[in-house]
């Protein structure tokens, strides 16, 4: 990010650019302009810098609370609860087979175990699932139902909905199609509800099937762990608002109907859920321990509908829940604060982009000598660089070789402000068409030999690329300044110009050889999944 540091030019300025061959008036004109822009400039910069300073709160939190441990209660299997595990499925065919086997092979008392496949799809998914279910009845375990909708209404959150309308158990866990449950997992989370009857959540850790299968995969991994080895260990050791992941989550039936149960209000109804569930005061446990291992996208275009799907729902949720949270008297100022910034996620987005465009023009303008020193919002932005760290070293043995991996994630998350801003501008546009989104194909990719390209779930690219690449070319034309006029924002610039065209790219280049075509329908009017959001929850 640019700072006060890159202001100076030795003290010595051109005449301005935008003033060459322009009356007074013009030119008060324009230096009225600039001095907005630079107020906005300001302004963005000193809101991400708060943004980014909440994450430092949970640095410091993991770092005091991190060897804090958590006991597992000794529980008979007497006294076990009944629990059903529901399974959202809209065509899956590639992964559902395993989820389903997976869940089957649960070590859990049969008698207190119902698996509930919710399944929408419309294609020969449904037949897969049948047979499955065939033969997990065969081997004797007969407690698994499909359930079919006339109507997809409301997405994932619909048939959850739908689902939890017959759950006649205790607690539910929802997977995804594409993540494998060991067969301990329930033994070493039941048991933590016996020992709080207000704990409505107990979110695990997920796991990585296929961190290793290209770049792309390797650098979502480095998100994924730092979201879930700081950010929510963080969050409920400190006893901070977090919410569940979309899958891998244990919920305490009673706690979903009291906050309301599953809603298709927004994009992220795991999150919606979460913070409706806060705000009646249940409490929530993270389990790092525990581990749920899910599929990453290997493809660019299907990361980045999933991002822009979570983008729309965090936004939704954050205009939904911002006022009931300030408002609540149940919690402290410091609680709703960080609750307010772990909504806001992808709400800073718009931000960060216009802080790139306005750069350029503060550059022609020579504005950047009359901001004020900026330099902390370079510190901030370390932060996430640190926590990215620590969770590699958290988790593997060859963690520094991991590390490599973090400059093309930045690259990469560079590149995605685009797409990511869109997102955000949807959660604006109420319209029902404009929410509508393609689900993230999985593809069951364990190793690297194998091929997602011919998959028919595979996605074109669609006209958000188009975007990246005319942003592509304004980071030139910036670049082209900054080189000429201010050096020291010449990397800053070289950067956007970087990771634009790569992603822009890396998009078509899959896209070429998985032999698609541009779509031809508008970003906004892609039907498809809604389905939870990981970052951030």
């Amino acid at each position: 990010m640019p700072g006060n540091a890159a202001c100076a030019n030795n003290g010595r300025f051109p005449a301005p650019l935008f003033w060459a061959g322009h009356d007074l008036k013009q030119a008060v004109m324009i230096d009225l302009l600039l001095s907005i822009a630079a107020v906005l400039y300001i302004v963005c910069a000193l809101l991400l810098a708060i943004f980014i300073g909440s994450f430092g709160v949970l640095l410091v939190i993991y770092l005091f609370k991190r060897a804090e441990p958590l006991v597992l209660p000794d529980v008979s299997d007497e006294a076990l609860p009944s629990v059903t595990i529901q399974l959202p499925i809209y065509n899956e065919a590639h992964v559902v087979g395993r989820l389903i086997e997976a869940c089957a092979r649960l070590d859990y008392p049969v008698d207190r175990l119902h698996i509930q496949v919710l399944d929408d799809s419309n294609d020969e998914t449904t037949t897969v699932i049948r047979h499955k279910i065939a033969e997990c009845q065969a081997r004797g375990f007969q407690a698994i139902s499909l359930n079919r909708r006339i109507l997809r209404a409301g997405y994932k959150a619909g048939a959850l909905a739908y689902g939890l309308y017959k759950v006649k158990t205790d607690f539910v866990v929802v997977f995804d199609a594409d993540f494998v449950p060991p067969p301990d997992f329930l033994r070493r989370v039941i048991p933590h509800f016996h020992t709080d009857d207000r704990l409505a959540l107990v979110q695990t850790r997920w796991d990585h099937l296929n961190a290793g299968y290209n770049w792309l995969t390797r650098i979502q991994a480095l998100t994924i762990d730092n979201h879930f080895v700081i950010e929510q260990a963080a969050r409920s050791r400190g006893h901070l608002p977090m919410s569940m992941n979309g899958s891998g989550g244990v919920w305490r039936v009673s706690a979903l109907k009291d906050a309301g149960g599953w809603s298709a209000a927004t994009l992220a109804e795991d999150l919606d859920i979460s913070y409706r569930a806060l705000l009646r005061g249940w409490r929530f446990l993270y389990l790092p321990a525990v581990t749920a291992p899910g599929e990453i996208p290997p493809q660019v275009q299907a990361y980045k509908i999933q991002q822009r799907r979570w983008a729309t729902g965090m936004t939704e949720c954050l205009i939904r829940h911002a006022l009931p949270l300030l408002r609540s008297e149940r919690y402290p100022l410091g609680y709703k604060l960080m609750g307010l910034a772990h909504l806001s996620q992808f709400a800073v987005q718009p931000f960060i982009l216009l802080m790139f465009l306005l750069t350029p023009l503060l550059i022609a303008g020579e504005m950047f000598h009359r901001l004020p020193n900026l330099s902390l919002l370079g510190v901030v932005s370390a932060i996430p660089l640190v926590m990215m760290a620590l969770a590699q070293r958290a988790l593997y043995p060859d963690w520094r070789h991991r590390l490599l991996f973090l400059p093309l994630q930045g690259a990469v998350g560079a590149g995605m402000v685009v797409n990511n801003t869109y997102g955000v501008l949807m959660a604006l546009h109420r319209r029902s068409v404009i929410r509508e989104f393609k689900r993230t194909p999985k593809f069951n990719l364990v190793h690297q030999g194998q091929r997602w390209a011919r998959s028919r779930y595979a996605l074109p690219v669609d006209a958000i690329m188009l975007g990246e690449i005319v942003l592509g070319i304004y980071a030139v034309l910036g670049l082209a300044l900054a080189l000429r006029h201010l050096p020291a924002l010449a990397f800053y610039m070289l950067s956007y110009v970087l990771s634009f065209w790569g992603l822009a790219g890396w998009n078509i280049l899959q896209t070429h050889r998985a032999g698609l075509r541009l779509s031809r329908q508008s970003a906004a009017a892609l039907p498809g999944e809604n389905a939870g959001y990981v970052g951030r929850g």
